[in-house]
């Protein structure tokens, strides 16, 4: 809309508002800091092999998939 009123393209509105947050400067003092807290996911199923956690997320995918799947019939 702004883009369209001020006869600017997308590019040049979203490049504008850019540097003027970038100039102001992106940090304030009133924030609190960003905290991840962690989550006990509990223990590896037996017959998982963490070394090749790659494999376990596509099996996992896969069977999500599958799950999906099925309930479509």
């Amino acid at each position: 809309m702004l883009a369209h009123e001020s006869g600017k393209s997308f590019k040049q509105v979203v490049n504008e508002a850019l540097r003027l947050g970038l100039e102001r400067g992106g940090t304030s003092q009133h924030r609190k800091p960003y905290r991840l807290e962690p989550v006990n996911l509990g223990e590896p199923r037996a017959g998982c092999d963490l070394d090749k956690a790659l494999a376990l997320a596509g099996e996992l995918e896969d069977a999500e998939i599958a799950r999906k799947l099925a309930e479509r019939k």
